[in-house]
């Protein structure tokens, strides 16, 4: 398999291995979310670690190590993004299978297994035309302040929904055209998302403008800009 089929054929079957350990019903709660995240995240670290053994691996769930710094290529993964959302059995959830290069999100799929869906990057489609008045997805729990601020600026509807993967690949699927975050994320929530938008042909940023890096020693990335180049300038001078 090419690295995109990999990350495609990954994805969708930790997909399908959450839908099963939530169908099982011998989990509720904040316990499905464990069991969820760890029996996921093993499948897809061993396979990774099985299928391409050069390369260097970042997970949220796994200890991280410094082996990595010293790769051209890591695959940087999130085995359950919206932990709550899988948990509450909803559909805004997804698994990300990322692969950074020299610190490019280059290759990944996002899978939505809730909607029996998987966005990647070498299966890339025309973005819908993007409506009169535009839509920015925020979180469902705690919208940044900073993007109300925006949306407020430039007219746009606000779209509250759960997990990162949800919320980038709504700009993918025509469902929204603004996901600015600013409230903190890792690595793991934001490279297979932003791989797959740079397919789609979306800006892809920090929300200052400046690229998003990866395989950093520090993995925190704290805010994101997501959106139709077209719109890009306008919500940076907002911003």
């Amino acid at each position: 398999m090419t690295d995109a089929e990999l990350a495609a054929h990954l994805a969708e079957q930790a997909g399908k291995i959450l839908l099963q350990v939530r169908a099982s019903g011998m989990f509720e709660g904040k316990s499905l979310g464990k069991a969820g995240d760890e029996t996921a995240n093993q499948f897809l670290v061993h396979a990774l670690r099985q299928q391409r053994p050069d390369d260097g691996l970042l997970s949220e769930e796994s200890k991280d190590t410094e082996e990595r710094l010293s790769k051209e290529r890591v695959w940087i993964v999130d085995p359950v993004d919206g932990t709550r959302e899988y948990g509450e059995e909803r559909t805004d959830w997804a698994v990300h299978v990322g692969l950074a290069i020299n610190g490019v999100p280059e290759i990944g799929a996002v899978a939505l297994p809730g909607l029996d869906c998987i966005l990647r990057t070498d299966k890339p489609s025309a973005l819908p035309v993007a409506p009169e008045r535009l839509r920015m997805v925020v979180s469902r729990t705690r919208p940044a302040a900073e993007a109300v601020s925006v949306s407020e600026k430039i007219g746009a509807e606000l779209v509250p929904m759960g997990s990162a993967g949800a919320k980038a690949m709504a700009i993918v699927r025509g469902e929204a055209d603004i996901y600015l975050h600013s409230g903190g994320q890792y690595e793991w929530d934001s490279c297979a998302p932003a791989a797959v938008a740079r397919a789609y042909g979306l800006h892809c940023t920090r929300m200052d403008g400046t690229p998003l890096i990866y395989n950093q020693r520090d993995t925190y990335m704290p805010d994101l800009l997501i959106c139709r180049p077209e719109h890009a300038q306008m919500v940076l001078d907002s911003i």
